[in-house]
C-alpha cells in the first residue's frame, strides 16, 4: 500500500481545505485521474492521481483541513497489467527487487521512499532540473529545499516531505522530470534508525552506520540558525484563512509578529496587529538575486555548444511561432517627445523613494494606456477562439516584457485603471524583481490585457514587436534621445525624443483605431499634468 502526502502547494501554503472528493475508498483509479479538490487561500486545486491502482483509504473528510506533506489518501498501485498489487501472487509480491535497483547507500535503504513529484499546475507534465539543494547519502530534515525544477512558468523550489537522509537522485540535474514521476528516494528518519538497529550486529561490509540521520556529514558546513519568529529556512508558516486576512488588509507576513509554533501568524495575532493602527507595507523588504544560475543541460560538440530548448524559452519559441503565423500584425510607429515626463519624474522621484518605491517612466507608461483605452476600447479587448466575438474587458492588465534569467516573462499589473501612479510603481518593481529571480507567481502571468515591451532600456530605438495572444495589442518602446527640434517659435531646442511602435490585430483593428489610441496615448505622455484631470 503506498500513501499519498499531499505535496507542496506553494507560497509557503500550508494546509488546505477538503472541497469535494472525487473518488470513494475502493474505488479503481487511473493515472492523471482527478481524486480530490482542496481549497487554499489563493484557488480552487485539483489534485490528480500519481498512477493506476485502488483507493484503500481516504485520510481526511470532505470540509476537514489537510495538512501539507501529510498523507492525503492511500492506495494500491496496479502492476504493469493494470492489476491491483493487493490481488498479485504472494511469490510476485515479495520478489527481490532487481539488482541495480539497490542502492549503494547502507542496509537501511530497504525502508527507502519515493519522492513523486507533484502535479505543478497548469497542465504541466515535465519540468527540467536546474539545481539539486543536496546529493545522495545527505541528511535532510522536513520543509528543507531539495531541488529547483524550471517549469514553462517559473523556477520552483520543491521541499522533502520529512525528515530523513536521500538515498538516491532519480532524475539528474538538466535531464527532464515527470509528473507523477519519482524524483527522489529517501528513508525517513524512523525507518533508518530501525534499519540501522537490525543491521548492527552483522559485520560490517561497507561504510560503518556512523553517520547519524540527525547529524550532517563531516565537511560539511551545520545549518544555520532560523531567525527568531520564522520556520525552517526562513518561512512563515500561516494558514490559508491567515494569509487570506493579511492580503485584504494589505499587510504581509514578515509583517505582523507570530505567537504560534516557530513563528506561526495565528489569525489573533493579524487583529491585534490591525488594533494597533500599524501601516501596512511599512515594514515590507524585497531582495533582489544576485547569483546567477548556470544554464543547465549544456553539452559541446567540438566547437559547437548544443543547449536544448526548454522551460520558458521552448514555451516562448511556441507561442511566438503560433502568434505570428495565425495573427495578421499591423505595425505603426510614432516618436513621443518625453522631455515634460522626464522632468516630472524627477521631481516625484524623492517622495516615492520616501514610501520604499522606485518610479520609473513604466508607470506614466502604464497609467496612461489605461486612460488612452477609454477613448478606444478596442485596444482592451479580445477574440473568442473562433473570432466570432469581440469581448471589451474592464479591467486594463498591463504587461511588461521581462529579460529574466529563465528567458523572456511577461507579468502584468492589475487594474491599472483604479491603481494610484505610486501603486502601480510598487507594483512594476515587485513583478520585475520576481521575474527577473525566475519566481513570478503564475497568477501574476495570467490575465493581461495590453503589453509593453522596453525594448529602450537595453538600448534599442526601434522594434517591431510580435503580440502575445490573446491580446490584441502591444508597444515596443525604444529608448530616448536628445534630439533638436524647432519650437513654436522656429528655434532649435534640444528635446527628449522617444520611439514607439504599436503592432495590433488587424482582424480587430485598423490604422485608424491605433493612431487614434496612439495619440490619445502619446498626449498623456507629453503633457503627463493632463493625468491628473482623469485620475479618481
Amino acid at each position: 500500500m503506498s500513501e499519498f502526502m499531499l505535496p507542496d502547494i506553494g507560497e509557503g501554503i500550508v494546509e488546505c481545505e477538503i472541497v469535494e472528493w472525487r473518488v470513494g475508498e475502493g474505488d479503481a483509479i487511473e493515472e492523471d485521474q482527478p481524486v480530490v479538490e482542496v481549497m487554499t487561500d489563493k484557488a480552487l486545486v485539483e489534485i490528480t492521481a500519481p498512477e493506476a491502482g485502488r483507493i484503500t483509504k481516504l485520510h481526511v473528510p470532505k470540509g476537514e483541513v489537510a495538512k501539507v506533506h501529510a498523507p492525503l489518501f492511500a492506495y494500491e498501485p496496479a502492476d504493469g497489467n493494470g492489476e491491483d498489487v493487493a490481488n498479485a501472487p504472494a511469490a510476485e509480491r515479495t520478489s527481490p527487487p532487481e539488482p541495480e535497483a539497490a542502492s549503494a547507500v547502507g542496509a537501511s535503504d530497504a525502508s527507502a521512499k519515493d519522492f513523486i513529484l507533484p502535479d505543478i499546475g497548469e497542465g504541466i507534465v515535465e519540468c527540467e532540473v536546474v539545481e539539486w539543494r543536496i546529493a545522495e547519502g545527505e541528511t535532510i530534515a522536513e520543509d528543507q529545499p531539495v531541488v529547483d525544477v524550471m517549469t514553462d512558468k517559473a523556477l520552483v523550489e520543491i521541499t522533502a516531505p520529512e525528515a530523513g537522509r536521500v538515498s538516491r537522485l532519480h532524475v539528474g540535474k538538466g535531464e527532464v522530470a515527470k509528473v507523477h514521476a519519482p524524483l527522489f528516494a529517501y528513508v525517513p528518519d524512523a525507518a533508518a534508525e530501525e534499519s540501522a538497529r537490525e543491521a548492527s550486529p552483522r559485520p560490517a561490509t561497507h561504510e560503518p552506520a556512523e553517520t547519524d540521520t540527525a547529524t550532517p556529514r563531516a565537511g560539511r558546513e551545520p545549518r544555520p540558525a532560523v531567525a527568531a519568529g520564522y520556520g525552517p529556512y526562513g518561512r512563515i508558516p500561516a494558514a490559508p484563512a491567515v494569509r487570506r486576512l493579511l492580503r485584504e488588509h494589505g499587510l504581509s507576513l514578515d509583517e505582523v509578529p507570530g505567537s504560534g509554533k516557530q513563528g506561526r501568524v495565528l489569525k489573533e495575532d493579524v487583529l491585534h496587529y490591525l488594533e494597533q493602527g500599524a501601516v501596512p507595507g511599512a515594514t515590507a523588504e524585497r531582495a533582489e538575486a544576485t547569483a546567477p544560475v548556470a544554464a543547465p543541460g549544456q553539452s559541446e560538440v567540438g566547437e559547437v555548444r548544443v543547449e536544448p530548448l526548454r522551460g520558458v524559452r521552448a514555451v516562448m519559441a511556441r507561442r511566438m511561432v503560433e502568434a505570428a503565423s495565425t495573427i495578421p500584425h499591423f505595425q505603426y510607429g510614432e516618436e513621443i517627445d518625453v522631455t515634460e515626463l522626464l522632468a516630472l519624474r524627477e521631481r516625484l522621484k524623492p517622495q516615492a523613494e520616501a514610501k520604499g518605491t522606485r518610479l520609473t517612466l513604466m508607470p506614466f507608461f502604464m497609467k496612461a494606456i489605461a486612460l488612452a483605452v477609454r477613448e478606444e476600447p478596442v485596444l482592451n479587448a479580445r477574440l473568442d477562439d473562433d473570432a466570432s466575438a469581440i469581448h471589451y474587458l474592464s479591467a486594463v492588465n498591463v504587461g511588461m516584457a521581462v529579460d529574466s534569467r529563465a528567458g523572456l516573462l511577461v507579468p502584468n499589473v492589475k487594474g491599472v485603471e483604479r491603481r494610484t501612479l505610486l501603486d502601480v510603481a510598487a507594483e512594476v518593481e515587485r513583478l520585475t524583481t520576481a521575474a527577473r529571480e525566475g519566481r513570478v507567481d503564475q497568477a501574476d502571468l495570467k490575465g493581461g490585457t495590453i503589453s509593453i515591451s522596453n525594448i529602450g532600456a537595453l538600448g534599442g530605438t526601434y522594434a517591431a514587436p510580435i503580440i502575445n495572444a490573446p491580446e490584441l495589442a502591444i508597444v515596443a518602446i525604444g529608448k530616448t534621445q536628445w534630439l533638436p527640434r524647432f519650437d513654436a517659435q522656429d528655434r532649435v531646442v534640444k528635446r527628449a525624443i522617444m520611439t514607439v511602435t504599436w503592432a495590433g490585430d488587424h482582424r480587430v483593428i485598423d490604422g485608424g483605431t491605433i493612431a487614434r489610441f496612439c495619440n490619445a496615448w502619446k498626449g498623456y505622455l507629453e503633457s503627463p499634468e493632463t493625468m491628473l484631470l482623469h485620475l479618481g
